[in-house]
């Protein structure tokens, strides 16, 4: 009698394990928009910031083409794309992510447009602590149907990695004072920048990245 009570218990809790197991596991991207699309160019818009620090966006978009080239694919030259929107009248980050996307294929030619979005940029302060965070979101868009092809999120932070300081209050203050006198003489927020830029792009289709363009040896491979 004991043991099927025992039984019993076990069972149910297995079942409530695995109903929180597939309650709290993301799903993946659907990536069959995507496939079908089969992009060959991007046109990257300059991207919208939502920070309070103006060098934001110019930061985020230094590194874009690099990890969008790397992973197979056309990618409109920016200064190009800056002339362009300039004469048409468009000056404003905001406004150019506005843009039908059937105008923005007209004015360009691409096949897809990346529109970024800057979240959080810079040094942010505690009593014992200062960390300098850059998240970023993106999506990718058929610029012929409108369709969205992907969308992510990343982020970087200076305090990845960090174990916990030992020492008590006195040391972690200690810490703290050292931490923010660099910060204010350092700005890393561009470091950081590149690296949240190249966690959004990545490819792989089972991180839910981006897919290989046609330019890849590992096009069709995802």
């Amino acid at each position: 009698m004991k043991f099927q009570t025992f039984s019993k218990i076990a069972i149910a809790f297995v079942a409530v394990f695995l109903i929180a197991g597939c309650a709290t596991k993301k799903p993946g991207w659907d990536y069959s928009a995507y496939k079908a699309s089969k992009p060959r160019s991007i046109l990257v818009l300059p991207p919208i910031n939502n920070s309070p620090d103006i060098t934001a966006t110019y930061s985020v978009m230094s590194f874009v083409t690099k990890p969008l080239s790397e992973a197979g694919y056309y990618v409109m030259p920016v200064a190009m794309v800056a002339e362009a929107f300039k004469e048409n009248g468009l000056t404003q980050p905001s406004d150019m992510h506005q843009t039908p996307p059937a105008k923005l294929r007209e004015i360009f030619g691409a096949d897809s447009a990346l529109y970024i979005t800057v979240t959080k940029f810079g040094v942010s302060y505690t009593v014992v602590n200062s960390e300098t965070m850059v998240q970023v979101q993106g999506k990718l868009v058929d610029l012929k149907s409108g369709a969205t092809l992907w969308q992510g999120a990343a982020q970087a932070s200076s305090v990845e990695g960090e174990q916990q300081q030992q020492g008590g209050l006195g040391a972690l203050l200690v810490s703290a004072i050292v931490k923010q006198v660099l910060a204010s003489t350092f700005d890393n927020s561009h470091k950081y920048s590149g690296m949240a830029t190249e966690r959004l792009l990545a490819t792989g289709e089972k991180s839910n990245g981006l897919l290989f363009g046609p330019r890849s040896p590992n096009y069709g491979k995802d």
